[in-house]
């Protein structure tokens, strides 16, 4: 079956709200609980011996709205408010420090958003020095920044290179004029193109672009366009995602022009399209929204077992505790997910009094860890071992999933994997239906019967 032959009434069928998994569970089942000191005594004692984390860096600060987007933002122009923030940063890097084994490590560091780069260089200077104050570096740590290419400076380069920064990615989102002016968000290609330049000028070499299908006034020719507009970029990775449509919770999406929204069928054809022209240019289909160069840190974690699903989306280094400061941040270790409040005044608030602004967690179940750790290899690996599950939570998987086996059996019917004796194959037209195989397995959605407060999987 080619990509673009996808039958309509499988696109019909499987075109419902589910999540992307970036997490299991998913923050729909964190619970408001801002009593921190069992989340603080399990924190130090997951931290009495060293061991590798990743940190993330919500600046939330954005000069403009764009219409699509669903990310937890302040629109301002005043790049005073950078200070005050970052004020507010530092108290909550001593938090995080003062749990950490002194000895741990900083193996991936990333700057998101917002719009990282609305702070002034000066004030991402300051931040790379607070946090270099406070966090030992790995040798080999990725340091990645988001970067809005519209109000990029070559200063903003120069800044993110002097604090250690190695990676950027740059959101394009669509390069078609008519698509920029339906959600708000005017580019011209040679902004990204003048953005790219410096960052390499400056060593920062590894270069990944954002871009969205499923936008209003897109189709397949457009977007196809799109990708041939960045391809001379040389970006060493592309994140390809689908927009999610949830203006009940993304109240700005309700400025968007419905009717100008392609068909589901359309949709799934700019991703086929995508995945079919960007392998033809050396490029790897990692999973469900992230390609990348067969020599890239992403390609080699696909193949070596590390690469993981966090809520940065597709990322390598599988197992490390991930510490989100900043407001809305969500952090997560083996057994516990925790989300600081989306409110900027109560989440300096709580620093304020000295501690942790968290209003949101969840403690996983046994249960939780393991269909957690089976939902990661549905997104994350096109051929899945069962020996290697089995010996890793001691169980029998088929047997510990004997009610889902009979959905995923349905599955295979329609041609989307293929289950053997020791392994389930993800066929190329089932990749383009991670989420919805990874649903089987999700006891939250088997056990709701309410409204999903999703996006569409198609």
């Amino acid at each position: 079956m080619k990509l673009y032959d996808v039958p309509a009434d499988l696109i019909s069928k499987y075109n419902v709200p589910g999540p992307r998994y970036t997490s299991y569970p998913t923050a729909v089942q964190f619970k408001e609980n801002r009593n921190t000191d069992d989340l603080i005594s399990a924190l130090k004692v997951r931290n009495l011996v060293p061991c590798n984390v990743s940190l993330y860096i919500h600046i939330p600060f954005c000069f403009s709205l764009c219409w699509y987007c669903g990310c937890t933002k302040i629109i301002t122009r005043d790049r005073d408010r950078g200070d005050v923030y970052l004020d507010f940063l530092a108290k909550e890097m001593d938090l995080i420090a003062g749990m950490l084994h002194p000895e741990s490590e900083i193996i991936q560091l990333h700057l998101g958003g917002g719009t990282p780069t609305f702070l002034s260089p000066p004030q991402l200077q300051r931040l790379g020095d607070e946090l270099k104050k406070r966090f030992r570096y790995h040798k080999e740590i990725e340091f990645g920044v988001e970067i809005d290419p519209r109000s990029f400076t070559t200063e903003h380069a120069q800044v993110l290179a002097q604090i250690g920064c190695n990676r950027a990615s740059l959101g394009v989102q669509d390069t078609n004029e008519e698509v920029q002016k339906a959600i708000h968000r005017i580019q011209p290609l040679e902004k990204t193109e003048r953005s790219v330049g410096w960052l390499r000028q400056n060593g920062i070499l590894s270069i990944n672009l954002d871009l969205i299908y499923g936008l209003p006034r897109q189709t397949v020719s457009t977007f196809s366009r799109t990708i041939s507009d960045i391809l001379p970029l040389n970006p060493d990775r592309l994140a390809v995602y689908s927009y999610a449509h949830i203006p009940s919770v993304m109240p700005a999406q309700k400025l968007l022009n419905a009717d100008e929204f392609p068909e589901p069928g359309e949709k799934l054809s700019m991703l086929a399209c995508s995945i079919e022209t960007l392998k033809s240019h050396g490029y790897r289909y990692i999973g469900m929204d992230h390609f990348s160069r067969a020599d890239d840190e992403l390609s080699k974690a696909l193949d070596n077992g590390t690469l993981q699903r966090n809520f940065q989306g597709y990322s390598t280094h599988s197992d490390t505790d991930m510490y989100a400061l900043g407001m809305s941040g969500i952090s997560m270790t083996s057994n516990y997910y925790y989300q600081n409040s989306k409110d900027i005044d109560d989440y300096y608030s709580g620093l304020k009094n000295g501690f942790l602004p968290v209003v949101k967690q969840l403690k996983l179940t046994k249960d939780d860890e393991i269909r957690r750790s089976w939902i990661s290899q549905i997104m994350c690996k096109p051929t899945i071992r069962f020996d290697e599950f089995n010996d890793k939570w001691s169980i029998d998987v088929k047997s510990f999933f004997a009610e889902e086996w009979k959905f995923l059996r349905m599955h295979e019917d329609e041609g989307l994997l293929s289950i053997n004796d020791d392994a389930i194959i993800i066929h190329p037209t089932g990749r383009l239906f991670l989420r919805n195989i990874a649903m089987i397995f999700d006891s939250y959605l088997q056990s709701s019967h309410t409204d999903r407060p999703f996006s569409k999987t198609v």
